[in-house]
């Protein structure tokens, strides 16, 4: 399975994003392969609006089924939600350790957003 982490850096030692709409940029992990993709975020993190949104069809448009990220609003868990995409909020410290939380199986998937949206 491929996951999403938002990620304010470009390798696995850099810190998660709290953000996922305006995230720096995503790193695409393959639990399968262990590869990693960078997807950089500038075009939907400088957005006026719609950020979450715009993030999240470029997101699926990668072929992930789960989003780790520090916190998601409404309308981007709703978007990831359509896709078939879970996510997991309330993710913090390096990407490595979200993505060996997530294989651990420590993390739990959302039943909604968690904050409110702007």
């Amino acid at each position: 399975m491929k996951i999403a982490i938002s990620s304010q850096g470009t390798d696995l030692n850099a810190t998660v994003d709290p953000r996922f709409g305006r995230a720096r940029c995503f790193l695409v992990y393959d639990t399968e392969t262990n590869e990693v993709a960078l997807v950089d975020n500038a075009s939907s993190a400088n957005a006026m609006q719609g950020a979450g949104v715009q993030t999240a069809q470029v997101i699926a448009a990668k072929g992930v089924g789960a989003v780790l990220s520090g916190h998601v609003g409404p309308k981007a868990f709703t978007a990831l939600r359509a896709a078939g995409i879970d996510v997991y909020v309330g993710v913090a410290g390096t990407v490595r350790d979200a993505v060996e939380a997530f294989r651990a199986g420590q993390l739990t998937a959302a039943a909604t957003a968690d904050v409110q949206g702007h």
